[in-house]
Parts: structure tokens; C-alpha cells; sequence
């Protein structure tokens, strides 16, 4: 959380609590700081995966800029949906498994939407969508079985690590962005941070 007291505050709020995304966001070497922005997931009922990434992205971070109105802001969420399903975080070891399952021999696309909230220029909202298509392989009950039990990813859209051993599940991936996958598209948002005036390394 953000000292209120600090001096000198970062120019920089991720407005999520995903260590992940993070993670992603340190590779930058931008100063930042993290708030739990106060949004819902669950209350957002847009059908299409893209556009609910999207509303999703800019509502953590508009709650974000609501909590800290001198800082650039950065909200992002991402949606996966494979056959007309939308999927959620397993949430457990065993739906992890069926999700998994589910997923075998199918193409996946994940929908990363990042946000950013500029304060200066009157808050300008800058937004975009990246797409990732995934194939997965076809997989044995005994290799999930033992994917999950290797690397419990229960808390990923999809059940899995792109980043650690879930590259051993894909046949193949489609992305202009390769850590849109992961939660966070980099290149995307270097490109809006570069655009509101941040120096980046």
C-alpha cells in the first residue's frame, strides 16, 4: 500500500494486487506503487471477452486514480475464452485439473487489457487489447496430473504458468506480445507510458 506520508511519491500506481502482474511491470525499472483497486469482477456481465477485459482494465484503474489523483495509474485484467466459454481462475487443485482437461487439443484465446490514467491533460484514458491464441496439446489424465502437482497454478486464467513448466502443455502460441500471456502486455504498456511523457529505461 502507498505511504499517504511519502515526500516524494512514484509517478507510477498498478492498481492490482497480482504479484504476477507485478512482476512484469518491475522489468521496466520504473518506481511504482500497488493499491487493491475496489472493483468487482464478478459484477461485470459483458458477454464478449475482449470488451470485458477492457471495461475490467479501466475500472481498476479509474478506482485506482479515484484513490490516488496525482499518479499515472495502470489497471489491467485479462479474459480467456475457448468454444464460446468464458474461464475462470480455478481456484483449486482439482478444478485446475478439469479446466486442464477441458482445454485439451483446443485453441484458447486470452484477452489482456491494459489501462493507463494519465494525470496530466485532464486524466487522459489511454487503453489497449492484446490477443494471445493458445493451442494446447493433447494431454493425458496423467500429465495433468502431474503438471498440477509440479506447479499449482489454481490462481492463472487457464491453470496454468506460461512462464514456468505450463510452456510444456502448449502446441503452439500466437501473440504480437509475448507477456500478454502472463497478465501484463509490456510492450503495450511501454508504448502508452512512453506516450504520457515517462522515460523509460
Amino acid at each position: 500500500m502507498i505511504a499517504s506520508a511519502s515526500l516524494d511519491p512514484p509517478p507510477l500506481l498498478l492498481a492490482s494486487t497480482s504479484p504476477y502482474r507485478a512482476r512484469l511491470l518491475q522489468r521496466l525499472q520504473l518506481p511504482f506503487e500497488t493499491c487493491a483497486p475496489a472493483v468487482d469482477e464478478c459484477a461485470e456481465t459483458t458477454a464478449d471477452p475482449g470488451q470485458r477485459a477492457r471495461r475490467l482494465a479501466v475500472r481498476k484503474a479509474r478506482a485506482g486514480a479515484a484513490q490516488y489523483p496525482r499518479y499515472a495509474v495502470l489497471g489491467s485484467d485479462q479474459v480467456a475464452s475457448c468454444d464460446g466459454r468464458i474461464l475462470s481462475k480455478p481456484g483449486h487443485a482439482a478444478a485446475q485439473m478439469e479446466q486442464l482437461q477441458w482445454l485439451s487439443g483446443k485453441t484458447a484465446v486470452f484477452h489482456t487489457a491494459v489501462a493507463l490514467i494519465d494525470p496530466s491533460g485532464g486524466r487522459a484514458l489511454r487503453q489497449r487489447l492484446v490477443t494471445t491464441r493458445v493451442r494446447f496439446r493433447r494431454l493425458e489424465a496423467e500429465t495433468i496430473a502431474r503438471y498440477v502437482q509440479a506447479e499449482p497454478a489454481a490462481d492463472c486464467c487457464g491453470g496454468f504458468k506460461c512462464e514456468g513448466l505450463g510452456i510444456t502443455l502448449f502446441q503452439s502460441v500466437h501473440s504480437p506480445d509475448p507477456t500478454a500471456l502472463e497478465g501484463l502486455p509490456l510492450i503495450a504498456t511501454a508504448a502508452m507510458l512512453r506516450q504520457a511523457g515517462m522515460a523509460l529505461p
